[in-house]
């Protein structure tokens, strides 16, 4: 796959009817000859250009954090806060609501004990391989940037990796850049590569799968 290929399934997709909204983009690799159950596929890739409007990011942070947050995040929980977030209604509600979270590191026991039956089976815990466990001296910006240009690409069950790869009102530069983007990085973490991908979908949020 390059980069006249995505541009042709583009061209395709902008044959599709205008919606009254704009939607995204949604590239979806087909897998074959994998074990999946066996060997199921979890990881992050970060994007040259931010996949979307209105990632949303929670933070636990104690004091020497809780300023940064409240300038750079959506929502700031305080570990005065745990209580509040008790109940599992609440926490699922909160999974939902948020992509990332990010963890002041000397909380992480705390939050482990309060959250991590929620987050933790929806991946959603705060994730030192994404750099989302910081010290107490954290600069917050870089991390927040970062995160709202990393898509999270998961199969354990279906036989596909899916992620949302940009918004109809981007430029097809940075839309092809963060396709290729995921599709190379994919790739790393196939044993076989390209022999154990089937195609590749590219489609808008209403549109009509096209491939590449």
């Amino acid at each position: 796959m390059d980069k006249e290929h995505i541009q042709q399934a583009l061209l395709e997709i902008k044959k599709e009817p205008v919606r009254k909204f704009v939607q995204s983009y949604d590239l979806v690799i087909n897998l074959k000859n994998l074990e999946i159950k066996q060997t199921p596929l979890d990881f992050f890739v970060t994007l040259h250009y931010p996949k979307a409007h209105g990632v949303k990011i929670a933070a636990f942070v104690d004091q020497e954090l809780v300023e940064q947050a409240g300038k750079l995040c959506d929502l700031t929980i305080r570990e005065s806060d745990f209580l509040r977030y008790a109940d599992k209604k609440v926490q699922k509600k909160l999974a939902e609501q948020y992509d990332f979270f990010i963890a002041q590191a000397n909380l992480m026991p705390k939050i482990a004990a309060a959250f991590g039956k929620v987050l933790g089976t929806r991946g959603k815990m705060p994730n030192p391989k994404l750099g989302s466990v910081v010290p107490a001296n954290a600069n917050l910006q870089l991390l927040v940037e970062k995160l709202k240009k990393t898509v999270r690409l998961v199969a354990k069950k279906g036989m596909n990796l899916q992620c949302i790869v940009g918004k109809q009102d981007m430029p097809e530069e940075q839309i092809i850049d963060n396709i290729l983007t995921v599709y190379q990085t994919s790739l790393k973490q196939l044993p076989n590569e390209t022999q154990n991908v089937r195609n590749v979908i590219l489609k808008l949020t209403m549109g009509k799968p096209v491939k590449i």
